[in-house]
């Protein structure tokens, strides 16, 4: 595993418990806003940090942690090797999170049905129609991503979807799509966009405070929850 990251202590990223994050390099899509561009673009330029290492740790640490977020880039492109490190969290009693693009269900489920994963948070790039340009890949297939949408929807898994809004990328017309894609999903986030000097690509803006709690009224229409984080 290419572990380039490992935040030993978060409140925010396993709602409901304490946890750690571990970080993965590469990913298969190009977000121009994404916040980890090393990890995306130069993976092998990142700093690495040992399994043995992780794994010390989180011995360490059972009892008071609850449980570990694995993130990136895009974890599941470490199809081979993910069920395998995750079996080895999960026999030292942890909780495992997920974080996903969603373009590989067949692993999601793979991971679920074999109990390693106890929640997944799914990113939802944007609507339908607009997909590859939020995403980065010209003429992308999404098919991938909507059977993972429709498998988490009925996995009987805890679960989120969440979209990083960006107000050069996303429009009114983008969440009432959105809105009837995933209508009746069990939890859905707007993430308010922060520029950084880690983004792939700067020049971007967040919408205001009043204008992402529009978005979160349009979409209460078809989705029982629906917040927004990041909002300073």
């Amino acid at each position: 595993m290419k572990i380039h990251g490992f935040n030993t202590l978060t409140l925010l990223d396993y709602p409901g418990h304490l946890g750690a994050t571990l970080f993965l390099g590469g990913c298969n899509f190009r977000c121009p806003f994404c916040q980890n561009a090393g990890l995306v673009l130069s993976p092998q330029s990142e700093p690495y940090i040992e399994e043995e290492e992780v794994f010390s740790y989180l011995k360490k640490r059972r009892g008071i942690l609850e449980g570990v977020c694995i993130t990136g880039g895009e974890p599941t492109l470490y199809e081979n090797e993910l069920p395998g490190f995750i079996s080895r969290i999960k026999d030292l009693g942890y909780l495992v999170k997920l974080d996903t693009n969603g373009t590989n269900p067949e692993l999601i489920r793979t991971l679920r049905e074999n109990d390693l994963i106890d929640y997944a948070a799914m990113d939802i790039k944007s609507s339908k129609e607009n997909y590859g340009k939020v995403a980065g890949v010209k003429d992308l297939d999404i098919s991938s991503v909507c059977r993972s949408v429709e498998y988490l929807m009925n996995s009987g898994m805890d679960y989120e979807f969440r979209t990083t809004v960006v107000r050069e990328l996303h429009s009114t017309e983008d969440f009432v799509s959105i809105g009837k894609w995933l209508a009746g999903c069990r939890a859905y986030y707007l993430q308010a966009y922060k520029d950084s000097e880690n983004v792939i690509q700067r020049g971007f803006s967040s919408f205001s405070r009043e204008e992402l709690d529009d978005f979160c009224r349009l979409l209460r229409q078809t989705m029982p929850l629906v917040k927004t984080r990041g909002i300073d």
